[in-house]
């Protein structure tokens, strides 16, 4: 909205001078099937609605003609677009023979076409050998070319026929972080590549909250329940269609044992697919009561279809990336998807030799809802991809350059119009103040939220969602790509479900909360959830003292006392989720009583709170204040006036600043001889008056062997939002599918 109101107070004239045209940019779309039709035909329609800048040519060609296919160039004319020009391009065949005919086709009436158009550039999507044809005609006809989705891996000769696009276009349009280093790493200019997004997750992402009933309803039938029924669409492998063809009839074999509602749609126009119908009506899948087959579904009712399903399978692109945006359960079949970036809930079946696999695959995974995922885009990528347009000089050599090694490493390359910064949203559950941030994937906190956090579950939760929702649309003014959402917290967590077990007394009706479900849901975001303790070793882990370190531990000191261990670079839970409880380390079996109901407890030392608890017993006894000191009558005693007595001379409170720290420092002497880490941190409020105490007891009662450990401070301002931030950067980052 702010892009296209931005937009609307530009001249048309003054944006074609800047970029060097005298005249509109004549684009020419071509799309080959129902597949790349959903992702072109929002650029269309972002294109059409600027005819101020842009003049669109379509041209359809491929199976989007064929009677077999559902003739789905009718949906092109339905949305309005008048087609330029209809090529029958497709050689009917059931072998490889027949692709390479049907390239050869396309290439034979393409020139002409071109030469009537003479458009300024040519949209081709994707990895099909249509889209080769006519990436190869538009390059020796010396039209500009962009391509969208390059940069992406996955099975079978698509990959080849992908990558030889790249090499041919001028200009790219790639949907997800990796798949922009690998445009780089494919010596492509930096300057000519735009991270994007799917152009189909612009409406993915406004669509589930649509009336859905009665497309279910028309293509499953009256009865049939959302969750309770399965979407089926598998494709030939072109590499191995002999086994492709078996790997289906084990699917479908399974698929009818599983005995649920399934919708099968028709596999692409490639070599094996009609064996693969064969397939189909020799098992009488046509006929079956719990079968609909279908060559083609609407782009619009096939979203509301997989969004609401119990489970989709096959090996379609489609599983992978769209599906994901709704958290549906996917089961991916064999390899022709192998490689691509995935979500959670993707379970791969790389191969099967009975319908056994399969069929427990759809036990594990039917009905399941997994959190949303926006791998793949942010529901922004039209505009992004229609300024990029508008940035394209026709005055620039047309001559390609290629960006030989050395490459730049994890530095982002978006070009200089639309620059955008990796980063997550980070949740801190405090005591007092609930706190939301923007994190970038350097550490920079861009902009903070805090306000006070309520006291009841109900109340806590809507404000969550509330400064969220509030912060990610700050994101897109800021340019920030939130990749997903942490959230540090008090207690005990299970990080894998995303549920706060057991909460802190600092924070109320807080245990068996389900925080990753609702925000996953409202946000469409991924989200991770973990200990404010684990939290703050993370941050260390990646932004301060512990980044490169393989073993070590973080001790936070203040309110309570907690931390978390990292060994062998990564942070250890425990078997029921509560390692690193350190601040209950029992340094005395008569010691003060913890709030845990323990005694003798490092906390019950310690922390903040038990310091202020001295702090009352000697302001009681008139004991704490000395000469510099003065306090208000309003004024509640804390740690921070017992410091201050210290440092001006009250030997009591010295005393009780020398027995907390002698009970960190007995507390880290254990944690060394059980965890033999090779650096110890301390984070928070009261680290800097302990670390000189804690470092005294560790050369008096440490083990030789356990002395060369180095004790340091904390230099991260804010760790708790920082590991939260950790936790989606971490994750996003470094994740091997």
């Amino acid at each position: 909205e702010v892009y296209f109101e931005n937009l609307s107070k530009q001249k048309p004239k003054e944006v074609m001078e800047k970029n060097g045209n005298n005249h509109k940019l004549r684009v020419c779309v071509a799309t080959c099937n129902r597949a790349d039709y959903s992702k072109l035909a929002p650029i269309m329609f972002g294109i059409k609605a600027e005819p101020q800048f842009f003049e669109l040519d379509v041209v359809v060609l491929g199976s989007h003609l064929i009677d077999d296919y559902g003739n789905t160039y009718r949906m092109i004319e339905q949305d309005d677009f008048d087609i330029h020009t209809r090529l029958h391009t497709i050689v009917r065949g059931e072998d490889e023979a027949a692709m390479v005919e049907s390239v050869g086709l396309a290439l034979v009436k393409l020139p002409d076409v071109l030469n009537r158009l003479k458009p300024d550039i040519m949209i081709v999507h994707g990895d099909r050998f249509d889209a080769l044809a006519l990436a190869t005609s538009a390059a020796l006809m010396n039209i500009r070319i962009l391509h969208i989705e390059g940069g992406e891996v996955s099975g079978t000769i698509d990959d080849s026929i992908r990558h030889a696009i790249t090499k041919l276009a001028h200009y790219h349009v790639c949907c997800t972080r990796s798949a922009e280093q690998h445009l780089i790493a494919m010596c492509e200019d930096h300057d000519r590549i735009l991270l994007a997004g799917c152009p189909s997750y612009d409406k993915l992402l406004s669509a589930k909250n649509k009336d859905y009933m009665s497309i279910i309803h028309m293509w499953l039938g009256e009865d049939v329940k959302t969750r309770d029924y399965i979407v089926a669409l598998q494709h030939p492998v072109t590499t191995d269609i002999k086994h492709s063809i078996k790997m289906f009839e084990l699917t479908l074999d399974a698929l009818i044992s599983f005995n649920k509602r399934t919708l099968v749609l028709f596999p692409n126009v490639d070599a094996g697919d009609k064996e693969m119908v064969r397939v189909m009506r020799k098992k009488g899948i046509e006929h079956h009561p719990n079968f609909r087959a279908v060559k083609h579904v609407p782009f619009d009712q096939f979203i509301q279809l997989v969004a609401h399903a119990g489970c989709m399978i096959g090996n379609s692109s489609c599983g992978v990336r769209e599906v994901g945006a709704f958290g549906t359960p996917v089961i991916n079949l064999g390899t022709r998807q192998t490689g691509r970036e995935t979500g959670e809930n993707v379970l791969h079946v790389r191969d099967a030799d009975t319908q056994d696999k399969i069929l427990h695959a759809l036990q594990l995974q039917f009905g399941k809802q997994y959190p949303c995922s926006k791998i793949y885009g942010d529901g922004n990528a039209v505009p992004r991809i229609l300024k990029f347009l508008k940035s394209i000089d026709l005055k620039e050599p047309l001559q390609k350059k290629f960006c030989f090694p050395p490459v730049k490493d994890n530095i982002s390359q978006d070009i200089d119009h639309i620059l955008e910064t990796q980063s997550a949203l980070a949740v801190d559950l405090g005591g007092t103040n609930l706190r939301v941030a923007i994190v970038s994937m350097k550490g920079e906190i861009v902009k903070k939220y805090t306000q006070l956090n309520p006291k009841t579950y109900e109340d806590r939760l809507e404000l969550i969602l509330k400064m969220c929702v509030e912060a990610a649309s700050e994101a897109v003014n800021l340019n920030c790509r939130i990749l997903g959402v942490g959230i540090s917290t008090g207690g005990r967590v299970n990080p894998r479900e995303g549920i706060v077990l057991h909460s802190t007394k600092l924070i109320q009706e807080w245990s068996c909360v389900d925080l990753r479900t609702p925000i996953s849901d409202v946000l469409h975001l991924p989200v991770w959830v973990d200990n404010d303790g684990n939290c703050a070793a993370l941050a260390e882990r990646k932004f301060g003292h512990g980044k490169g370190v393989e073993n070590f531990v973080t001790l936070i000191t203040g309110t309570g006392i907690g931390g978390g261990i990292i060994h062998q670079h990564e942070l250890i839970h425990g078997s029921s989720f509560c390692a690193a409880e350190l601040g209950h380390i029992v340094v005395s079996l008569d010691g003060p009583e913890c709030l845990c109901g323990s005694q003798g407890c490092i906390e019950a030392y310690a922390s903040g709170i038990a310091l202020q608890r001295e702090a009352k017993k000697l302001h009681d006894e008139d004991l704490l204040l000395v000469e510099g000191m003065a306090m208000k009558k309003e004024e509640v005693v804390g740690a921070a006036h017992l410091i201050q007595a210290a440092k001006l001379g009250n030997t009591k409170a010295d005393n009780i600043l020398r027995t907390a720290g002698t009970a960190l420092g007995l507390g880290v002497v254990n944690i060394l001889h059980t965890m033999n880490p090779s650096l110890v941190i301390l984070s928070g409020v009261l680290a800097s008056h302990y670390v000189h105490a804690v470092k005294d007891v560790i050369n008096r009662q440490a083990l030789s062997s356990a002395k060369t450990v180095d004790v340091v401070v904390s230099n991260l301002a804010d760790p708790a939002l920082l590991g939260a931030a950790s936790l989606v950067l971490d994750y996003t980052t470094r994740r091997i599918y």
